[in-house]
């Protein structure tokens, strides 16, 4: 019996609320507001040439994962609207 990802990960997704997900992913992306969001020197520091270490791209993975788990989201309910 083949398990397809659609029928692993709809189910647990939708456990998840869109609201909560919109709330940690907006956080997630700004987060820490000062001096400046993590993405926004993580990706000056790729444009300058500074070589980031394993903690930044695991930094980097982390301050996404909210926003990639919501997209995802978005897919499979889009998905199962199509279905019917």
């Amino acid at each position: 019996m083949r398990i397809s990802i659609e029928n692993w990960l709809g189910p647990k997704l939708a456990l998840i609320p869109f609201p909560f997900l919109l709330i940690m992913s907006v956080f997630m992306l700004i987060a820490p507001i000062s001096p400046e969001p993590h993405l926004v020197q993580k990706f000056t520091w790729v444009v300058e040439g500074v070589g980031l270490k394993a903690i930044d791209i695991f930094d980097v993975f982390w301050h996404l994962l909210p926003s990639l788990i919501l997209v995802l989201k978005l897919v499979f309910h889009f998905k199962q609207t199509k279905k019917g």
